[in-house]
């Protein structure tokens, strides 16, 4: 194991940039069912740092304030996981999310894309 990278033992957050931290907790809380796990003043960012996570998951998204060099709208590359894709889908676009097709492939999950009030792409991966 290298000498400096030994003290690296965990994935703790992936940072979501966002253009208004309230308007996306209530997006993450309330469209998709996350729960808040931090929320405090953070100045130096500009804003506060907001961490968000799946009942029991234990990485977090941070909803970081957006800014020049980390502007919002972006694809995340979060895949979060769904016992029910289609389920997950049909729910999501019922409250008028963005959602991208359901996607069925021979070997494959099903999965789609969805984005938040900013246009950060995310996936929904279906997993027992």
């Amino acid at each position: 194991m290298n000498d400096q990278t030994s003290n690296i033992h965990d994935v703790l957050s992936i940072g979501v940039p966002v253009s208004d931290q309230d308007l996306a907790l209530h997006f993450y809380l309330r469209t998709l069912g996350l729960e808040k796990r931090r929320d405090v003043p953070a100045p130096q960012l500009g804003g506060r740092w907001i961490e968000v996570a799946p009942a029991g998951a234990s990485v977090t998204i941070a909803l970081v304030p957006s800014r020049e060099n980390a502007p919002a709208g972006v694809e995340t590359g979060i895949r979060l996981k769904a016992r029910d894709a289609a389920a997950a889908h049909a729910a999501l676009e019922a409250q008028g999310v963005e959602v991208g097709e359901l996607l069925r492939w021979p070997g494959v999950p099903p999965m789609f894309v969805l984005h938040d009030q900013d246009g950060n792409g995310l996936e929904i991966v279906e997993a027992a």
